[in-house]
Protein backbone atom coordinates (compact mmCIF):
# COMPACT_ATOMS: atom_id res chain seq x y z
CA UNK A 1 0.00 0.00 0.00
CA UNK A 2 1.35 3.80 -1.02
CA UNK A 3 2.53 5.66 1.73
CA UNK A 4 1.07 9.34 2.33
CA UNK A 5 1.81 11.88 -0.04
CA UNK A 6 4.32 14.08 1.18
CA UNK A 7 4.30 16.48 -1.75
CA UNK A 8 1.37 18.76 -1.13
CA UNK A 9 2.13 22.18 -0.74
CA UNK A 10 0.27 23.81 2.20
CA UNK A 11 1.22 27.31 3.47
CA UNK A 12 4.17 29.65 3.15
CA UNK A 13 5.29 31.73 6.08
CA UNK A 14 6.07 35.23 5.80
CA UNK A 15 7.35 37.00 9.00
CA UNK A 16 7.93 40.67 10.10
CA UNK A 17 9.39 41.73 13.21
CA UNK A 18 7.91 41.76 16.56
CA UNK A 19 4.63 43.44 17.01
CA UNK A 20 4.40 44.50 13.18
CA UNK A 21 1.66 42.07 12.05
CA UNK A 22 -0.59 45.04 11.69
CA UNK A 23 2.08 46.57 8.96
CA UNK A 24 2.47 43.07 7.46
CA UNK A 25 -1.56 42.91 6.71
CA UNK A 26 -1.23 46.52 5.38
CA UNK A 27 1.98 46.00 3.03
CA UNK A 28 0.06 42.30 1.27
CA UNK A 29 -3.32 44.65 0.64
CA UNK A 30 -1.37 46.77 -1.09
CA UNK A 31 -0.20 44.23 -3.32
CA UNK A 32 -3.38 43.78 -3.74
CA UNK A 33 -4.06 40.47 -1.68
CA UNK A 34 -7.08 40.19 0.41
CA UNK A 35 -5.80 38.68 3.98
CA UNK A 36 -8.10 37.22 6.21
CA UNK A 37 -7.61 37.01 10.15
CA UNK A 38 -5.53 34.25 12.13
CA UNK A 39 -4.95 34.28 15.49
CA UNK A 40 -2.51 33.99 18.80
CA UNK A 41 -0.50 30.52 18.79
CA UNK A 42 -0.71 27.91 21.74
CA UNK A 43 1.68 30.12 24.63
CA UNK A 44 1.12 33.37 22.55
CA UNK A 45 4.48 34.01 21.44
CA UNK A 46 3.33 34.27 17.88
CA UNK A 47 0.06 35.52 15.84
CA UNK A 48 -0.87 35.78 12.29
CA UNK A 49 -3.10 36.52 9.30
CA UNK A 50 -3.68 34.74 6.46
CA UNK A 51 -3.97 34.86 2.32
CA UNK A 52 -5.90 32.26 1.07
CA UNK A 53 -5.84 31.22 -2.67
CA UNK A 54 -8.41 29.45 -4.74
CA UNK A 55 -6.16 26.47 -4.96
CA UNK A 56 -6.30 26.00 -1.31
CA UNK A 57 -2.86 27.31 -0.36
CA UNK A 58 -2.56 30.38 1.96
CA UNK A 59 0.38 32.48 2.75
CA UNK A 60 0.93 32.75 7.07
CA UNK A 61 1.61 36.15 8.14
CA UNK A 62 3.12 35.81 11.39
CA UNK A 63 5.05 37.79 13.89
CA UNK A 64 6.10 37.59 17.61
CA UNK A 65 4.02 39.21 19.96
CA UNK A 66 7.17 40.67 21.78
CA UNK A 67 10.96 40.29 20.97
CA UNK A 68 12.32 36.52 21.99
CA UNK A 69 14.86 36.43 23.81
CA UNK A 70 18.22 35.16 22.64
CA UNK A 71 17.79 31.25 23.93
CA UNK A 72 14.18 31.04 22.71
CA UNK A 73 14.24 27.58 20.88
CA UNK A 74 11.60 28.32 18.32
CA UNK A 75 13.03 28.02 15.19
CA UNK A 76 11.56 31.46 13.19
CA UNK A 77 13.05 33.09 16.31
CA UNK A 78 16.35 34.71 15.18
CA UNK A 79 15.52 34.64 11.53
CA UNK A 80 15.87 37.66 9.25
CA UNK A 81 12.05 38.87 8.24
CA UNK A 82 10.74 37.82 4.77
CA UNK A 83 10.12 34.14 3.65
CA UNK A 84 11.35 32.37 6.42
CA UNK A 85 9.83 28.80 5.60
CA UNK A 86 6.99 26.31 4.04
CA UNK A 87 4.87 24.09 5.34
CA UNK A 88 3.61 20.75 2.96
CA UNK A 89 0.24 18.92 4.44
CA UNK A 90 0.38 16.33 7.21
CA UNK A 91 -1.69 13.73 8.43
CA UNK A 92 -3.30 12.98 11.56
CA UNK A 93 -0.01 10.92 12.77
CA UNK A 94 -1.10 7.49 11.62
CA UNK A 95 1.06 6.59 9.64
CA UNK A 96 3.83 8.80 10.40
CA UNK A 97 4.90 11.78 8.55
CA UNK A 98 8.49 11.48 9.79
CA UNK A 99 8.61 7.83 10.18
CA UNK A 100 7.87 7.73 6.17
CA UNK A 101 10.49 10.26 5.34
CA UNK A 102 13.07 8.67 7.21
CA UNK A 103 12.68 5.31 5.94
CA UNK A 104 12.88 6.84 2.36
CA UNK A 105 16.28 8.66 3.11
CA UNK A 106 17.47 5.99 4.84
CA UNK A 107 17.36 3.97 1.69
CA UNK A 108 18.12 6.62 -0.73
CA UNK A 109 21.13 7.38 1.88
CA UNK A 110 20.20 10.91 1.22
CA UNK A 111 20.35 11.86 4.76
CA UNK A 112 17.62 13.90 5.50
CA UNK A 113 15.73 13.48 8.75
CA UNK A 114 12.78 14.32 10.50
CA UNK A 115 11.56 14.48 13.88
CA UNK A 116 8.15 12.50 15.28
CA UNK A 117 5.53 14.67 15.25
CA UNK A 118 4.41 17.23 17.89
CA UNK A 119 1.19 18.60 19.03
CA UNK A 120 0.62 22.45 18.08
CA UNK A 121 -2.15 24.92 17.73
CA UNK A 122 -3.43 28.25 17.71
CA UNK A 123 -6.95 29.90 18.97
CA UNK A 124 -8.84 31.92 15.86
CA UNK A 125 -10.34 35.56 16.90
CA UNK A 126 -13.99 33.50 17.37
CA UNK A 127 -11.99 31.86 19.98
CA UNK A 128 -12.43 28.59 18.20
CA UNK A 129 -9.42 26.41 19.22
CA UNK A 130 -7.25 24.76 16.21
CA UNK A 131 -5.18 21.77 16.66
CA UNK A 132 -2.34 20.12 14.46
CA UNK A 133 0.62 17.67 14.60
CA UNK A 134 4.28 19.19 12.74
CA UNK A 135 7.16 17.16 12.45
CA UNK A 136 10.01 18.95 11.13
CA UNK A 137 13.84 18.81 9.95
CA UNK A 138 16.68 19.86 12.01
CA UNK A 139 16.39 23.97 12.82
CA UNK A 140 19.28 24.97 10.49
CA UNK A 141 17.50 23.11 7.80
CA UNK A 142 14.09 24.59 8.44
CA UNK A 143 13.28 26.56 5.37
CA UNK A 144 15.63 25.02 3.08
CA UNK A 145 13.39 21.75 3.74
CA UNK A 146 9.87 21.72 3.77
CA UNK A 147 7.96 21.10 8.01
CA UNK A 148 4.63 19.11 7.60
CA UNK A 149 1.25 20.46 9.20
CA UNK A 150 -1.48 17.44 10.09
CA UNK A 151 -4.69 18.66 11.18
CA UNK A 152 -6.15 17.47 14.15
CA UNK A 153 -9.31 19.15 14.07
CA UNK A 154 -10.99 20.23 10.35
CA UNK A 155 -8.45 22.12 7.79
CA UNK A 156 -11.42 24.45 6.75
CA UNK A 157 -10.72 25.87 10.33
CA UNK A 158 -7.26 26.46 9.65
CA UNK A 159 -7.97 27.88 6.41
CA UNK A 160 -10.73 29.75 6.00
CA UNK A 161 -11.71 29.41 2.29
CA UNK A 162 -15.24 30.34 2.45
CA UNK A 163 -16.82 32.86 2.39
CA UNK A 164 -15.70 33.16 -1.17
CA UNK A 165 -14.45 36.64 -1.16
CA UNK A 166 -11.04 35.21 1.15
CA UNK A 167 -10.07 33.76 -2.13
CA UNK A 168 -10.72 36.98 -4.52
CA UNK A 169 -7.40 39.60 -4.40
CA UNK A 170 -7.61 42.40 -6.80
CA UNK A 171 -4.28 41.59 -7.57
CA UNK A 172 -6.32 38.25 -9.43
CA UNK A 173 -3.24 36.02 -7.54
CA UNK A 174 -5.43 32.32 -7.81
CA UNK A 175 -2.72 30.18 -6.52
CA UNK A 176 0.84 29.58 -6.02
CA UNK A 177 2.97 29.26 -8.95
CA UNK A 178 6.64 28.10 -7.77
CA UNK A 179 8.36 28.31 -4.46
CA UNK A 180 12.30 29.31 -5.44
CA UNK A 181 14.52 27.95 -2.85
CA UNK A 182 18.36 29.55 -3.10
CA UNK A 183 21.63 27.51 -1.45
CA UNK A 184 24.94 27.47 -2.01
CA UNK A 185 26.11 25.77 -4.60
CA UNK A 186 28.35 23.48 -2.84
CA UNK A 187 24.90 22.41 -1.29
CA UNK A 188 22.80 22.20 -4.48
CA UNK A 189 23.72 18.29 -4.88
CA UNK A 190 23.07 17.23 -1.07
CA UNK A 191 20.10 19.41 -0.81
CA UNK A 192 18.52 18.33 -3.68
CA UNK A 193 18.70 14.62 -3.00
CA UNK A 194 17.41 15.11 0.56
CA UNK A 195 14.46 16.86 -1.02
CA UNK A 196 13.69 14.21 -3.54
CA UNK A 197 13.58 12.18 -0.31
CA UNK A 198 11.10 13.89 1.14
CA UNK A 199 8.90 14.43 -1.94
CA UNK A 200 9.25 11.10 -2.50
CA UNK A 201 9.63 11.36 -6.18
CA UNK A 202 12.30 12.80 -8.36
CA UNK A 203 12.99 15.85 -10.28
CA UNK A 204 10.82 16.64 -13.71
CA UNK A 205 13.67 18.95 -14.36
CA UNK A 206 17.73 18.98 -13.31
CA UNK A 207 20.09 21.39 -14.94
CA UNK A 208 22.81 22.99 -14.27
CA UNK A 209 22.70 25.09 -11.53
CA UNK A 210 19.24 24.24 -10.52
CA UNK A 211 16.73 21.00 -9.79
CA UNK A 212 13.12 21.10 -9.96
CA UNK A 213 10.28 19.34 -8.74
CA UNK A 214 6.14 19.47 -9.28
CA UNK A 215 4.14 19.43 -6.18
CA UNK A 216 0.68 18.00 -5.82
CA UNK A 217 -2.01 16.76 -6.21
CA UNK A 218 -4.04 19.97 -5.41
CA UNK A 219 -5.54 20.34 -2.16
CA UNK A 220 -9.34 21.05 -2.18
CA UNK A 221 -10.72 24.32 -3.52
CA UNK A 222 -13.48 26.56 -2.89
CA UNK A 223 -13.84 26.62 -7.04
CA UNK A 224 -14.00 24.64 -9.54
CA UNK A 225 -10.60 24.49 -11.04
CA UNK A 226 -9.37 27.84 -10.39
CA UNK A 227 -5.84 27.47 -12.00
CA UNK A 228 -4.91 23.90 -13.80
CA UNK A 229 -0.99 24.80 -12.94
CA UNK A 230 0.76 22.51 -10.59
CA UNK A 231 2.90 24.44 -7.99
CA UNK A 232 6.23 23.89 -8.79
CA UNK A 233 9.34 23.29 -5.73
CA UNK A 234 12.64 24.77 -7.72
CA UNK A 235 16.06 24.36 -6.35
CA UNK A 236 18.86 26.65 -7.23
CA UNK A 237 22.28 27.69 -6.69
CA UNK A 238 23.19 31.56 -5.59
CA UNK A 239 25.16 33.08 -8.57
CA UNK A 240 26.38 36.93 -8.64
CA UNK A 241 27.47 38.99 -5.96
CA UNK A 242 23.85 39.69 -4.75
CA UNK A 243 22.49 35.75 -4.54
CA UNK A 244 25.71 34.79 -3.12
CA UNK A 245 25.62 37.97 -0.20
CA UNK A 246 21.48 36.83 -0.23
CA UNK A 247 22.88 33.07 1.48
CA UNK A 248 26.72 33.40 2.84
CA UNK A 249 25.50 36.54 5.17
CA UNK A 250 22.13 37.97 4.73
CA UNK A 251 19.58 35.05 4.97
CA UNK A 252 21.38 31.61 4.54
CA UNK A 253 19.69 28.59 2.61
CA UNK A 254 15.69 29.08 1.75
CA UNK A 255 13.26 30.28 0.47
CA UNK A 256 14.73 33.28 -2.28
CA UNK A 257 11.09 34.05 -4.38
CA UNK A 258 7.67 33.25 -4.30
CA UNK A 259 5.28 32.81 -7.73
CA UNK A 260 1.83 33.33 -7.77
CA UNK A 261 -0.40 32.58 -10.56
CA UNK A 262 -2.88 35.93 -11.70
CA UNK A 263 -5.15 36.35 -14.35
CA UNK A 264 -4.37 39.58 -15.35
CA UNK A 265 -1.11 39.38 -16.93
CA UNK A 266 -0.82 43.42 -16.55
CA UNK A 267 0.45 42.95 -13.58
CA UNK A 268 3.73 42.67 -14.53
CA UNK A 269 6.69 40.65 -13.59
CA UNK A 270 7.34 41.15 -10.17
CA UNK A 271 7.09 43.15 -6.64
CA UNK A 272 7.94 42.94 -3.26
CA UNK A 273 6.74 42.59 0.04
CA UNK A 274 8.94 44.66 2.73
CA UNK A 275 11.18 42.02 3.22
CA UNK A 276 10.57 39.30 0.20
CA UNK A 277 10.60 38.51 -3.40
CA UNK A 278 7.19 37.97 -5.42
CA UNK A 279 7.02 37.10 -8.87
CA UNK A 280 3.30 37.17 -10.85
CA UNK A 281 2.80 34.52 -13.64
CA UNK A 282 0.08 34.63 -15.98
CA UNK A 283 -2.32 32.37 -16.03
CA UNK A 284 -1.47 29.76 -18.93
CA UNK A 285 1.88 30.13 -18.61
CA UNK A 286 3.85 27.50 -17.67
CA UNK A 287 4.26 26.74 -14.08
CA UNK A 288 7.05 28.64 -12.30
CA UNK A 289 7.90 30.73 -15.40
CA UNK A 290 8.33 34.39 -14.92
CA UNK A 291 6.62 35.44 -18.08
Amino acid sequence: MAGPSTRILDHIVHLTPPGTLEDAVSSFQNLGFTVSPGGTHAGGKTANALVVFGDGTYLELIHFTSPPPNDDPNPWAHKQPGWIDFAFLGNGGVPSIAGTINARADADGSGAHYAAEVQGGRTREDGKVLEWLISAPPGGERGELPFFCGDLTPREWRVPLEPRSNVRHSNTARGVAHVKLLIPPEDLTATANKLTSVLGISPFSSIPGEVAWHLGPQLSRPDPAPTSSIPVLKLRAAEGEEEMEYVRRMRGPGIYEVGFIVSDPSQGRGARTPYGRVVWVSAGSESGSTT
